[in-house]
Formats: C-alpha cells, sequence, structure tokens
C-alpha cells in the first residue's frame, strides 16, 4: 500500500488527503476494504449529496455520512469473509452506478467483492458507460402458448454445439455479459462448443413458477425456431441454466419433463415456493423443499439426469431449503453436483457457478 496523509480520515484504506479536495476525488477508488473482526471493513464513497447503498440482497440499505461539510459522503460497511455483493447508489430515490468502482452490471449497478472473494474468471471488468455486445442472431418469438412477443438472442461459442437455454436471458445480456465470457472461458479450454440460447422472462412468476406451458412452449415452439437458425436441439444435450425462480423452473422441468431437459445448472433455487408461498408473510418459512420436495418424494426417476447445484453460502434462510432438494435429487438418481458461492441472492456471484456448472453439465 502506497503512503498516505496520516491526517487523512481514511488513512487505512490507503486514500491520502482531507475529504473534499480535488487530490482526494482523483485519488478516490472504492469500495476499499481493511481487515476487522469476522472479516472485513469497507468504504464507500459518493461525491454529491445524500444518498443510499442499496444492496442486492446480501444486506438492507445503507445510508452514507457526511465527512464535516465537504461534499464527501461515506460509509463503512461490515462485511463477512468471502462475499461479492452487487448494489446500486441511491440518490434522491434514483440508481446510479458507484463512479469509483469500475465493476459494473449494467448502467446503474455496481459490483463489491471482499479481497478473499475468490476470482471469477472470463468475466470482463464493465463499467457503467460500457455496452456489452449483443448476439447477432436474435429471434422474434411470437408464443402461442404464452402470449405476446419476446426477442430471443442465439449465440454460438466456439462456432456452436449443445444448446444452452439461459433463463431470465435479457440479464445475462445486458448486466452480466454472458457472451462474452463464455466465449473467454471456450479461448481458455474451460468449455466446450455451445449455442446460448438467451430466454428473456416477461413475468418471472407466470414463467417460472411449477407449470408446463412455458416448457411446452419451449418444446414445440422455440426450439423448433432455434433449429431454424441452423441450431440443431439435442435432447440429450440441451442444458438449462436458471438463478432463484428460474432455477425452480429448471429443476421442474428435469422432472415433468424429462425428455426435453436433462441437463441443469441451477443457482439459488427458489425450492421454499409452494403454491400460495408467494403470499405469505414469510414466504421462506414454509415446509423444506417447497412444492419440488414433495414432487420428488412421490417417486421420479431422475438416472438421465446430470444436475448441478449452487447457492451463495450467505443465504442462509436459502440454505436448508437447496440442501434437502439437492438430497433428495440425488436419491432419484441424478448425477448431482453440489457447490457454495461467495455470495447472497445474486447474479455477481453465479456468475462462475453459471460456466463452470454448465461445462460440468456437459459432461
Amino acid at each position: 500500500m502506497p503512503p498516505v496523509d496520516a491526517e487523512s480520515p481514511f488513512a487505512a484504506f490507503g486514500l491520502p488527503g482531507r475529504p473534499g479536495t480535488d487530490a482526494f476525488w482523483a485519488a478516490a477508488r472504492t469500495p476499499a476494504s481493511v481487515p476487522a473482526e469476522d472479516g472485513w471493513r469497507t468504504l464507500f464513497l459518493w461525491r454529491g449529496s445524500e444518498t443510499v447503498l442499496d444492496f442486492e440482497s446480501w444486506s438492507p440499505p445503507v445510508p452514507l455520512r457526511r465527512w464535516e461539510d465537504t461534499d464527501c459522503w461515506y460509509a463503512e460497511v461490515s462485511m463477512p469473509e468471502r462475499l461479492r455483493v452487487t448494489y446500486r447508489v441511491l440518490v434522491a430515490g434514483e440508481a446510479h452506478a458507484d463512479p469509483f468502482n469500475p465493476v459494473g452490471a449494467g448502467a446503474d449497478r455496481s459490483v463489491a467483492a471482499t479481497p478473499d472473494a475468490p476470482p471469477q474468471p472470463h468475466w470482463p471488468a464493465l463499467g457503467p458507460d460500457d455496452v456489452p455486445p449483443l448476439p447477432r442472431t436474435r429471434i422474434r418469438w411470437n408464443s402461442e402458448r404464452l402470449g405476446g412477443r419476446r426477442t430471443v438472442r442465439v449465440h454460438p461459442v466456439g462456432g456452436g454445439g449443445p444448446v444452452v437455454l439461459l433463463l431470465d436471458g435479457d440479464d445475462w445480456l445486458y448486466l452480466h455479459p454472458a457472451a462474452t465470457a463464455f466465449d473467454a472461458a471456450f479461448e481458455a479450454g474451460d468449455l466446450p462448443p455451445v449455442t446460448l440460447v438467451f430466454l428473456p422472462a416477461k413475468d418471472r412468476e407466470a414463467d417460472f413458477l411449477c407449470r408446463p406451458e412455458l416448457w411446452e412452449a419451449v418444446r414445440d415452439e422455440l426450439l423448433p425456431l432455434v433449429g431454424d437458425c441452423g441450431v440443431p436441439a439435442e435432447p440429450d444435450r440441451l442444458v438449462v441454466a436458471g438463478q432463484s425462480l428460474g432455477g425452480l423452473s429448471a429443476l421442474y422441468a428435469a422432472l415433468e419433463f424429462p425428455e426435453l431437459v436433462s441437463r441443469v445448472a441451477c443457482q439459488s433455487g427458489s425450492f421454499w415456493w409452494a403454491p400460495g408461498a408467494v403470499d405469505l408473510p414469510d414466504p421462506l418459512g414454509g415446509a423444506l423443499g417447497g412444492a419440488v420436495a414433495e414432487r420428488l418424494r412421490r417417486g421420479a426417476d431422475l438416472s438421465r439426469l446430470r444436475c448441478a447445484f449452487d447457492v451463495g453460502e450467505h443465504e442462509t434462510r436459502m440454505l436448508p431449503h437447496c440442501e434437502l432438494t439437492e438430497t433428495l435429487t440425488e436419491q432419484a438418481g441424478a448425477t448431482v453436483r453440489v457447490s457454495r458461492s461467495a455470495s447472497g441472492h445474486d447474479r455477481a456471484g453465479w456468475r462462475h457457478a453459471l460456466l463452470r456448472d454448465v461445462a460440468w453439465a456437459l459432461g
């Protein structure tokens, strides 16, 4: 760490000078972390007016304090060991990316990682002004089964190969550039050739809760359209990758459409879900494993399924639901891989698992 001004209130974080001066702002780079009991103490800065840090899932909002009568607003946030988290800066209710953080997630989000968080190779560090390239091939899907029109992007990696269906596809296009990351993973030899199909969600609850309509539409409408683009969707090689409610839907599809879905990459699946749970005061307080666990207990032959489960190690209330589902899936005959990411319920933590688990699902 370079020498700093001993009079600086943020000297411990490597920031010289008095807050609010031009020299201070020229050197400002945050978030910056120093060791603390049970983890890290992390500094965030904002230049301007009163503001609040809004974290994706790990923490309630954190208001920033003003340093004396300057334009410097700051917060020192206690973070646990091994954490990667998405956050926004809210000013008068309007969301902004952190201008002092070079790692962004779309135009109005940033990603913070504690120094001990494991690296995420292949994912580019994009700032809020960087626009990830979009796949050239797009399908206008006007679904009779689901109603409405969706734009589905298709991207061949390494010349193309087995179809990888990315649920919540717009997030993987505009917030986290999956096409770029998959290309880099292929070039590094960490992934075989695949064809990414980015499936956007119009209504996540309508699309991803345990109903057959989405998967009937994927089977009967979308995959034939993908095939018209010169990408055959082999049922025994199709990978479905989903997170949260999308992870719930992916495993549901493997249960109810085994001829279609036999390879799944599931991150933080919402296995607490059961009919009516969304409307409860505590949706996660119901029976462990929810509707999927109940379905697995009734009997299923998952001997054709390769399923990779990942969940954030800081998702304390999700873990029991996921652990039971993982166990029941393996007992039903599936080949199962289980891992934990250094995150909460957060797409920033799911990124590495997505690449790694798709490669594993393809064997």
